[in-house]
């Protein structure tokens, strides 16, 4: 069995491994026609994941090297019969190396395990016996069976949720847009943490709602600058994070979510409790923010972080009261979500699946935080034990635009700080880094060393 013989660590492995194929070939080590390992023996005898083979493979293909044939493998080309004549023909193009970008931007699962399991899923739901039902039209707030399977999902933060009480959306993004649509109206102020998700800064102005954000600490937002705004002006909503906050990663404590839940009761504001990282908490015995004021407030999570992105199926928890309103938001904005996703999303979750990945996901989670925090064991960062993202604060004199851009234009894309600031207060040194993007641990320590030592240079160097 053919095994690549490695160089020194300085770029992402499966790159490697393409360049000790092309090594190999060139060298005579393989010729045309031979058999390369498939994916799962390669993968363990270089003790990596499948999905990095896959993209060495991939990568070898794209340069001409392999080809790939369902049940014969991946095997050598004659690489004599891809050269081009001397004349004739148009000239290849040159070459000028890689130009993909190491992407640390967007938070997602981490995905090389996913396909897999979803194949089987897919399937699964083709032959089961109530298929039919994710054919047609759904009722208000989703099909019975699926809002069911929600509140299953539900119960991991809510033990004693309701399926009637559960409103199935075509994600958390869509949810947020029904929730804050529902139940504000044009012209209100909508409060947020100060450092927010620029989801809801987007959809806040395009429904032209006032933005507020309130001042936090490392738990989040600080109930007595809550306190203090809700004195000056009269809210109508707090859409709030409050387990692995995006950006800054932040917890709140048991105490800090029933101060916040008091200030609704007293200041009459709806919460929106976005608990899309719910699943990452480092105490699951603390109750979701909701779960404090319950009959003021609307609980919202989803599938797209916990399972997969393209699964775009959020669920929305509210008290009776408010059901109608929320229902009939979901009518007009996209009559109903997909009942084939719903079904999908359903047959995950009753089948046990999501537990699995959860573990998974947690488990990954883990092994890059202690690989981002050996690599900026030197500098300030603010994460939690299973969170997917960091927030690293740089050392003076760097902003956080001009080191976004910088770590752009050496290949690693990164958000920039003022892109979460919910009114635009100013410069930051902040950048949030996403550890669960790159393919593999191996991709994550290359593209944060490079970071590392991006930010050990004076930027005054590339003015």
């Amino acid at each position: 069995m053919w095994v690549p013989q490695l160089s020194e660590f300085s770029q992402p492995m499966y790159l490697s491994i393409a360049d000790a194929l092309a090594r190999d070939i060139s060298n005579g080590v393989l010729n045309e026609g031979d058999r390369l390992p498939t994916l799962r023996e390669l993968a363990t005898t270089l003790n990596v994941t499948p999905g990095t083979i896959s993209r060495a493979y991939s990568e070898a293909h794209r340069r001409r090297l392999v080809q790939g044939e369902v049940g014969r493998g991946t095997y050598v080309l004659n690489q004599k019969q891809l050269e081009l004549p001397a004349s004739n023909s148009a000239a290849a193009p040159l070459n000028l190396g890689q130009s993909e970008l190491l992407d640390l931007s967007i938070i997602k699962p981490y995905s090389e395990t996913l396909e897999y399991w979803l194949r089987g899923a897919l399937v699964g739901m083709a032959k089961s016996t109530d298929f039919a039902r994710a054919l047609d039209y759904a009722p208000d707030g989703g099909h019975p069976a699926h809002r069911e399977a929600g509140a299953q999902w539900l119960r991991h933060s809510l033990p004693d949720a309701q399926w009637q009480q559960v409103v199935i959306t075509a994600g958390a993004q869509h949810g947020l847009m029904v929730a804050m649509s529902a139940l504000t109206n044009a012209g209100d102020l909508v409060l947020c943490e100060e450092l927010c998700y620029p989801g809801i800064i987007s959809l806040a102005h395009g429904l032209e709602r006032r933005l507020r954000g309130v001042p936090m600490d490392g738990e989040g937002i600080i109930p007595e600058a809550l306190r203090e705004l809700c004195q000056r002006e009269k809210p109508a909503m707090l859409v709030c994070v409050a387990t692995c906050q995006n950006p800054t990663a932040a917890i709140m404590s048991q105490k800090r979510r029933a101060q916040i839940a008091a200030l609704a009761e007293e200041f009459d504001f709806i919460i929106l409790d976005d608990d899309i990282y719910g699943f990452l908490a480092t105490d699951p015995s603390i109750k979701p923010l909701s779960a404090f004021a319950p009959d003021r407030s609307v609980y919202l999570t989803s599938l797209s972080k916990s399972v997969m992105p393209a699964l775009r199926v959020g669920y929305i928890y509210s008290p009776p009261k408010l059901l109608s309103r929320l229902t009939s938001m979901v009518r007009s904005s996209v009559w109903m979500p997909s009942p084939l996703t719903a079904q999908l999303a359903s047959n995950v979750i009753t089948e046990g699946l999501d537990k699995k990945l959860i573990r998974i996901q947690r488990n990954e989670a883990a092994g890059r935080q202690a690989i981002a925090r050996e690599i900026f064991a030197n500098f300030e960062m603010k994460t939690q034990p299973y969170s997917y993202h960091v927030w690293l604060t740089l050392p003076e004199p760097w902003t956080s635009d001009e080191f976004t851009m910088l770590a752009r234009a050496n290949g690693v894309l990164v958000l920039s700080g003022t892109q979460f600031q919910a009114e635009r207060s100013g410069i930051t040194r902040c950048v949030r880094l996403v550890l669960m993007s790159p393919t593999s641990q191996d991709e994550l320590r290359f593209a944060l060393t490079k970071l590392a030592s991006l930010i050990d240079s004076d930027p005054r160097r590339y003015y």
